[in-house]
Order: structure tokens, then sequence, then C-alpha cells
């Protein structure tokens, strides 16, 4: 997995949370209205758990690079 975040070039990561981990644009992200409904105690279904998780991988691959590259992994 370390070789994988060490290989994956940063701007892949921010292109993917910019275009994935944000989509559909407007009216607002699905992340913002699944977080929310997962806030709100209304995140029960599975495909919107789905959702959420779909959303939320860019970000969470984008954090782990981030981390490597602060821990002095290769960039």
């Amino acid at each position: 997995m370390l070789a994988f975040l060490d290989q994956l070039p940063l701007s892949y990561a921010l292109i993917g949370a910019a275009t994935l981990g944000l989509a559909p644009f407007f009216p607002e992200p699905h992340i913002v209205e699944k977080l929310r409904m997962l806030r709100a105690g209304t995140l029960k279904r599975p495909l919107d758990i789905f959702d959420l998780l779909l959303h939320l991988a860019p970000f969470l691959l984008l954090g782990a690079k981030l981390a490597r590259m602060a821990m002095g992994g290769p960039a």
C-alpha cells in the first residue's frame, strides 16, 4: 500500500478529490448532503452509505498521500 502511495502523483489525488469527491457541484456536493444525513442520523439506506463512501474515498486517499509525504516518504 505504501508503494502505491509513493507512486501516485499528488496531482492525481488532488484531481480525484476535486472531481469525484465533490461531484456533483450543483446544487450541493453529495459528500456535503451525505455528511448532513450522517449527522442527522438519517443515513440508513445502503445506497446512501455506499454513496458516502464513494465520495469520501478520494479525500481519504489524498489524506493518506499527504500524511505519507509529511512523514518523509517519497513525494
